[in-house]
């Protein structure tokens, strides 16, 4: 599996994903700061990546329908520190042997995570 990091997020996300066996590349990596949702999202279906996030915009399955792109994870949380971010990463990649987010979007929360696709 392929992830794309987006820049809300601290770098060290592609750190433990690459360190669980998986491709991860963040924004910056690749010159993608601050690019529109639509252009990221484009670039993450040519690359067959899954984009992991912060930006709740990118929840709503009426502007990013499912399908059309090749997965979304967005992390919500009450606090968005590194730490916890990191902790609430760790706690979710074994989920990835059983289930994959591609073409799929996973809203990650502190006690569980909720599952759309088509």
């Amino acid at each position: 599996m392929k992830f794309k990091i987006d820049e809300n997020l601290p770098s060290e996300f592609a750190a433990a994903l690459i360190e669980a066996g998986f491709a991860a590349a963040t924004i910056g990596e690749q010159a993608l700061s601050g690019a529109p949702d639509s252009a990221l999202l484009d670039r993450c279906r040519a690359e067959s990546r899954v984009l992991v996030t912060l930006d709740l915009d990118f929840a709503n399955a009426q502007a990013h329908p499912l399908g059309t792109q090749s997965g979304i994870i967005v992390f919500r949380c009450k606090s968005q520190d590194k730490l916890t971010l990191l902790l609430l990463l760790r706690r979710i990649l074994p989920v990835f042997k059983s289930r994959s987010p591609q073409g799929q979007l996973w809203i990650v929360q502190a006690d569980r995570i909720r599952y759309r696709q088509e």
